[in-house]
């Protein structure tokens, strides 16, 4: 399968035009705010996009970042904007075609931001600790429609847990299934290539999460996938294919499932892309000033990361009240409502 992605992406494509679906790739997901860091890379890197949306957590000035699977460099060359002169962005991929694109306009990127701070590395996302990368390194690691291309994911979530460190989080946009994909879907080159061959079936993305040490994935959005090109969409079947951003914390004291102690947080409202509220996860969107109940893991999401500085926190771990309302095992995806900052409702 790496002949194949390989193949696919460094000499079959040749611009985002060739893709023969929009499960790889989605520009209007792209926040406003991010549009003019965009216009300041190079075209002939834009031109060679092939991710779904744009995958950017905020708070990342001065941060360490890895972007898995990198390709022609272009969330590289924005979160180098985005992390600043003092941060450093490192982007992994193992086409070479794409790479030789992402590199050759290092210099071109240095003199436009005024200063120099990505580096590109040739290897294999399942393979992360051939790298010459150290152990709980990385503040933030990004991916954009890639781990679906990976045949071991289980490898990509152990490798990445391993080079966060404590507090750090996991933040991408991948491809998933309403179901295990069958075989004939999964070897078949052109649907592996458009990134739907190889989407997991989103509970055993999750169990494979847990294995790895993320103990509590959150569902950030989700999309339903139309697979439009009719001989595509035929061979697809019945399967159902979304597009979803998660984000994964590396925090030992995470539990399973979402415990309640009773506690609360406050959003101060000092995140510059979100002055009136918060969007943790589509199940916690948190308006300023209001006193908004959270389970354990959501307050050590909060309070013990990068995050804590906007948040006030009411509480502690003293005692505990049973599962928090709400939390189930539904498929995630268009399954339930985005909770309303203003409901006053729970938060799972």
């Amino acid at each position: 399968m790496h002949e194949i992605v390989q193949d696919y992406y460094g000499r079959q494509l040749k611009g985002t035009s060739d893709l023969k679906t929009d499960a790889c790739c989605d520009a209007s997901a792209v926040p406003a705010w991010l549009k003019p860091l965009l216009a300041n890379i190079h075209p002939d890197v834009l031109s060679r996009y092939y991710g779904c949306g744009l995958v950017c957590p905020p708070l990342l000035e001065g941060c360490r970042v890895l972007d898995l699977g990198c390709g022609s460099g272009r969330d590289v060359y924005l979160l180098s904007q985005l992390v600043g002169a003092s941060g450093e962005v490192v982007g992994v991929d193992m086409t070479d075609e794409q790479l030789d694109i992402a590199q050759r306009y290092c210099a071109h990127h240095a003199e436009t931001f005024g200063y120099s701070n990505v580096a590109f590395l040739h290897g294999y996302i399942e393979q992360l600790a051939d790298l010459d990368l150290s152990p709980g390194s990385f503040d933030v690691i990004v991916s954009n429609c890639v781990v679906n291309l990976s045949t071991d994911k289980g490898a990509v979530l152990r490798g990445l847990y391993r080079l966060l460190k404590e507090g750090g989080e996991f933040y991408f946009s991948d491809v998933y299934a309403d179901r295990r994909v069958p075989a004939t879907l999964r070897s078949d080159p052109e649907l592996f290539g458009e990134c739907l061959g190889g989407a997991l079936y989103w509970n055993d993305f999750l169990t494979l999460a847990q294995d790895s040490g993320f103990r509590d994935s959150r569902l950030v959005e989700s999309r339903p996938l139309a697979v439009t090109n009719p001989t595509l969409s035929e061979r697809c079947g019945s399967v159902g294919f979304y597009s979803a951003t998660y984000r994964l914390f590396k925090l030992a004291q995470l539990e399973k499932d979402c415990e309640d102690y009773g506690q609360a947080v406050i959003y101060r409202g000092t995140i510059a892309t979100s002055p009136d509220k918060f969007t943790l996860d589509e199940h916690h969107i948190i308006e300023k000033g209001r006193v908004f109940p959270v389970c354990g893991n959501t307050w050590r999401m909060l309070a013990d990361t990068r995050l804590a500085p906007h948040f006030d926190f009411i509480g502690d771990f003293s005692q505990h009240y049973g599962i928090f309302p709400g939390c189930g095992r539904d498929m995630p995806f268009g399954s339930r409502g985005v909770q309303d900052a203003g409901s006053g409702s729970q938060c799972c």
